[in-house]
């Protein structure tokens, strides 16, 4: 018969075995929405924009998929950045030549692979996010190419305006889009709202600076504050991408990303009840 020393030796032992296999978690900081953590437990739904850059209750088809969202904001945030400071007019750069090399290489080829690994496991807002954006960094590089594919210098033969009002109507439309966009992440957190607000002003500033250009070109105004609207917009994606990255593999911390109130994120962690309807599995 075993004596209690023997029992409590047994017991710290198995004690000691657990805590070898118990993984250790980091402190929430109120959620992180883009973090790749592990789906394999059938059981387990992810959050709002849980792993993957997607609105809505969804879970990963595969558990070895990476996480594709940080490249995609990545991509999307650097090219951003680039142009609008030449928006800004930044040490005094006046073309966006350099743009192009970057929207043909970063922004447009590498986002619209992101975007497509997203529709690889599943993820349909992500998918068709960087994907578009993506399509549009192309689109704009085609139209900005010195020489390559005349679309600026036909519609610049007789005068300006043809260009600027096409260009202006262009960005009206990747307005519209994105303000679509903008309502499927009413939901979801204060970070990724913040991102796609400030790039819909920013195309919607653009915009109206080519649709009211004069003689001297477009209305500096409206690009000066597009350009600025969207430097906000590339340094919240780059939050964005830097919550995706930092999980407890590789930081002591998660980033911060605040759950809207009304979302079931929010809700349950004020204790309410969540919409079953929502509660949904990809």
């Amino acid at each position: 018969m075993a004596t209690a020393q023997e029992h409590n030796d047994a017991a710290a032992g198995l004690a000691a075995t657990e805590g070898l296999h118990k993984e250790r978690k980091p402190y929430d900081y109120g959620g992180n929405p883009l973090a790749h953590i592990a789906t394999n437990n059938p059981d387990y739904r992810l959050a709002a924009f849980g792993g993957d850059f997607q609105p809505g209750l969804y879970r990963a088809p595969k558990s070895h998929f990476a996480n594709p969202a940080p490249l995609g904001l990545s991509a999307f945030a650097l090219t951003t950045f680039v142009l609008s400071l030449v928006n800004v007019g930044t040490r005094s750069i006046g073309e966006p030549n350099l743009v192009v090399a970057i929207a043909y290489g970063y922004g447009g080829l590498v986002q619209l692979l992101a975007g497509m690994w997203e529709m690889a496991v599943g993820n349909t807002f992500g998918a068709t996010a960087l994907s578009s954006y993506g399509g549009f960094w192309i689109s704009f590089a085609i139209i900005l190419t010195p020489g390559g594919f005349q679309i600026a210098s036909t519609l610049e033969a007789e005068s300006p305006f043809p260009f600027y009002n096409s260009f202006g109507l262009y960005l009206m439309g990747w307005f519209i889009f994105t303000s679509i966009l903008l309502i499927c992440t009413l939901r979801s957190t204060v970070a990724f709202f913040s991102l796609f607000f400030m790039l819909d002003l920013a195309f919607l500033l653009l915009g109206i600076g080519y649709l009211n250009a004069d003689a001297s070109g477009p209305n500096e105004s409206c690009i000066k504050a597009g350009g600025y609207f969207g430097l906000f917009a590339a340094f919240i994606a780059w939050y964005n991408a830097l919550a995706g990255l930092a999980d407890s593999s590789n930081s002591f911390f998660v980033i911060p990303v605040a759950h809207f109130p009304w979302s079931e994120k929010g809700r349950e962690a004020r204790g309410k009840p969540v919409d079953s309807s929502t509660a949904h599995t990809a």
